[in-house]
C-alpha cells in the first residue's frame, strides 16, 4: 500500500486525545480513548514543552491549516492586538469562509467546505468566492448556488450535522434555500473544543 505521509485524522485526534469537529466524522476516540502506538494506554509524561505544542497543534489541525499558515494568521493576530493575540487570532480564524460554510453546516468538516469553495459553490453577498481563506465581515451573507444545495457534500452536511449553530451566526431560508450570516464578532468562546490560550501564547513566546 503506497504511504501518503499522512497522518490519519482520527490517528491525530488521538494522538492529542480530543475530538477537532473540523477534521469530519465525529467518534475519534470513541474505539480509542487514547493515544495510538503500544504505549497508548501508559499514563503520558508530559513537558511544559510538550503541553505548548499539542495545544498550538489541536487549534492548527481543526482548523485544516499548514504550519506556514498558521504562522502567518498569527503575525497578523500579534499586530492586531495588543494583548491577548490568541482572542485576535481565534476571530480571524472563525471568520475564514472555509470555516464559516462548516459553521453554517453547509459542510460536514472544513475540508470538504474548502472543496465547495474551490468549486465555485459559495456565495458572499451573491458573488461567487472562491478563496477558502477570505475573512468574512459581519452582515456578510452566505449562501451556495442553487445547484449546490444538492450537492453531496451540503446533503451529508444536512444529514448528520458536526455543531450546532453557534451564536455569532444565523441561518434563515431565502427563496427556498439556506442562508447565512455572521451577527457578531467571534470570541474565544468560538472554538468548539476545550482548549488553554495560555499554553498557546507560552509557545510563540519561547519562539519569537
Amino acid at each position: 500500500m503506497k504511504r501518503t505521509g499522512k497522518t490519519p485524522r482520527f490517528k491525530r485526534q488521538r494522538r492529542l486525545l480530543t475530538e477537532l469537529p473540523g477534521m469530519g466524522k465525529a467518534g475519534a476516540l470513541e474505539r480509542r480513548p487514547y493515544p495510538p502506538g503500544q504505549h497508548g494506554l501508559q499514563r503520558r509524561k508530559y513537558s511544559e514543552f510538550a503541553l505548548q505544542l499539542e495545544e498550538k497543534q489541536k487549534i492548527r489541525f481543526h482548523y485544516g491549516l499548514r504550519e506556514e499558515q498558521f504562522r502567518r494568521i498569527i503575525n497578523k493576530a500579534q499586530k492586531s492586538a495588543s494583548t491577548n493575540w490568541v482572542e485576535a487570532l481565534v476571530n480571524l480564524l472563525e471568520k475564514r469562509l472555509d470555516n464559516v460554510v462548516f459553521r453554517l453546516g453547509f459542510a460536514a468538516s472544513i475540508p470538504a467546505a474548502k472543496q465547495l469553495i474551490s468549486h465555485g459553490k459559495v456565495l458572499v453577498n451573491g458573488k461567487k468566492v472562491n478563496i477558502a481563506s477570505a475573512i468574512i465581515r459581519v452582515g456578510d451573507k452566505i449562501r451556495l448556488k442553487d445547484e449546490a444545495y444538492e450537492n453531496q457534500v451540503y446533503l451529508q452536511a444536512k444529514q448528520a450535522p458536526r455543531l450546532p449553530l453557534p451564536t455569532f451566526m444565523v441561518k434563515e431560508e431565502v427563496a427556498g434555500k439556506e442562508e447565512g450570516r455572521l451577527t457578531d464578532e467571534p470570541n474565544l468562546e468560538a472554538v468548539p473544543f476545550a482548549f488553554e490560550p495560555g499554553l498557546v501564547i507560552g509557545y510563540y513566546s519561547m519562539r519569537g
